[in-house]
């Protein structure tokens, strides 16, 4: 009876996780979707019009150039105004930074393209999917966590393409990044602080995220995510994939994400393990039948 009721439980417990996968998935997957849409239209039209714009403004300047050659004496009025908005550095300013407008809005239109392929709700069934395209999307919507102390290594291999859902997969490997991130950010935190009250000035630590694919066999790909934080304690390390544990602060972690990870790789008959050492990072190690 007891073994029942212990088997019940467990049963009880992978239903929740997956009613709450689901729901985080459908949810996470609605407000990606929703926020690359509001998007794309106002960046498009920003996008385009700035070609326009700088057409303009070269046409302009021209003809101040062009006005300047036959009328090199201008009235004093009109040469104060010059001096004034120094037209010199105008000249030379203006292009650059409509080229720096088209920098930002075409990075704008990546991001949006990547949300809306991260995700992929109108792919509810398995399809083909290039795994390096999706850990690459997944990627830029950390832009804003990945500063320059933070280097992502990508040594990809060459892969098949993979039968999976791609939104599924994509919130794993969201899910390992972001506890990397989570790992490095509160070890540098903690090395600020030991360097702050020390004596002795400490070299700022390198911190890594190094990505690696390949094809084993011919039958199995495996995708690697390792950071150099601060590692997994032994004692908890046998405990990370299970439902609602956490190291986190209150509040910080709901102790489900690599429980959905496991689950989501077990559903894509695969298999998801950690290799750490306490101070030497951890590796998360995914591999998936091709």
């Amino acid at each position: 009876l007891i073994h029942g009721m212990a088997d019940y439980t467990q049963e009880l417990q992978q239903t929740e996780i997956q009613l709450i996968q689901n729901e985080k998935m459908s949810s996470l997957g609605t407000m990606v979707a929703g926020i690359a849409h509001e998007m794309n239209n106002p960046i498009n039209f920003i996008y385009g019009n700035l070609f326009f714009a700088s057409d303009y403004i070269e046409d302009l300047l021209s003809l101040v150039e062009l006005y300047q050659q036959y009328y090199p004496n201008p009235d004093p009025e009109i040469q104060n105004q010059l001096e004034e908005i120094d037209l010199e550095f105008l000249a030379q300013d203006l292009p650059k930074i409509i080229a720096s407008m088209k920098g930002g809005a075409e990075r704008i239109r990546e991001i949006v393209l990547s949300m809306r392929n991260f995700s992929r709700l109108d792919e509810a069934e398995m399809k083909p999917v290039n795994i390096h395209e999706g850990i690459d999307n997944t990627l830029v919507l950390f832009s804003n966590r990945l500063n320059p102390g933070i280097e992502v290594i990508k040594q990809y291999g060459d892969l098949p393409l993979v039968d999976c859902y791609p939104a599924q997969l994509n919130q794993v490997f969201m899910n390992i990044l972001a506890n990397a991130l989570d790992a490095i950010e509160k070890d540098a935190t903690e090395h600020k602080a030991i360097e702050h009250n020390s004596l002795e000035c400490c070299p700022s630590p390198v911190f890594t995220i190094r990505i690696q694919t390949e094809l084993v066999d011919q039958n199995w790909v495996v995708i690697r995510i390792a950071d150099n934080g601060p590692g997994i304690p032994a004692a908890i390390k046998d405990r990370i994939f299970d439902p609602f544990f956490t190291t986190k602060d209150p509040g910080q972690g709901t102790g489900l994400g690599l429980a959905i990870s496991y689950q989501i790789i077990t559903q894509h008959r695969g298999k998801i393990e950690v290799v750490s050492e306490p101070a030497q990072g951890a590796e998360f190690v995914i591999s998936l039948p091709r």
